[in-house]
């Protein structure tokens, strides 16, 4: 169904019949669930936070032994945090954290070529998401300590960090 085709069906509907509607999407599906909550009640602030711990907890963990370090956790929270609309200056703050905890990790650590490929693309993603929604003057500074910190710890990939920096000079 197209979303023209869509319309016209929901605007032939009475109120009553599409509040039902709305209603049972709410409980059949935890996405329009997940929306709805966010819209109603934008907590911000406290699903940063809970994504801040979570990435965290994937390089420094506190019920298990072993790190695991994915990239994809911090990546499934700012794609997820895209979709509902949160603003643009917490998700590149989310962004941001993921890069710093990784560099923190790595400090004492020797990690395999991919973790730094992988935060190379972070890198490359926070950039271009700052650029794009105008917020890089906000988050300059961390942008080029996190690039400073690749420098002194001696990142690979250290000419493709150098180069992410400059796309925007």
């Amino acid at each position: 169904m197209s979303k023209r085709a869509l319309k016209t069906y929901l605007s032939k509907l009475p109120k009553e019949a599409l509040e039902e509607q709305i209603l049972e999407l709410y409980g059949k599906f935890p996405v329009v669930k997940t929306y709805y909550d966010f819209a109603f009640n934008p907590k911000e602030d406290k699903l940063v936070q809970e994504a801040k711990s979570k990435i965290s907890n994937e390089y420094f963990p506190i019920k298990r032994k072993r790190p695991r370090a994915r990239r994809s956790i911090a990546q499934k929270f700012i794609k997820h945090f895209i979709k509902l609309g949160v603003e643009p200056s917490l998700i590149a703050d989310v962004m941001c954290y993921n890069l710093e905890i990784a560099q923190t990790f790595s400090m004492d650590r020797n990690v395999a070529d991919s973790f730094y490929k992988s935060m190379l693309n972070s890198y490359n993603e926070v950039i271009q998401f700052t650029v794009n929604q105008g917020v890089f003057p906000e988050f300059r500074t961390r942008i080029l300590k996190i690039y400073k910190e690749t420098q002194q710890q001696k990142w690979p990939f250290e000419e493709d960090f150098s180069k992410a920096l400059d796309s925007i000079e």
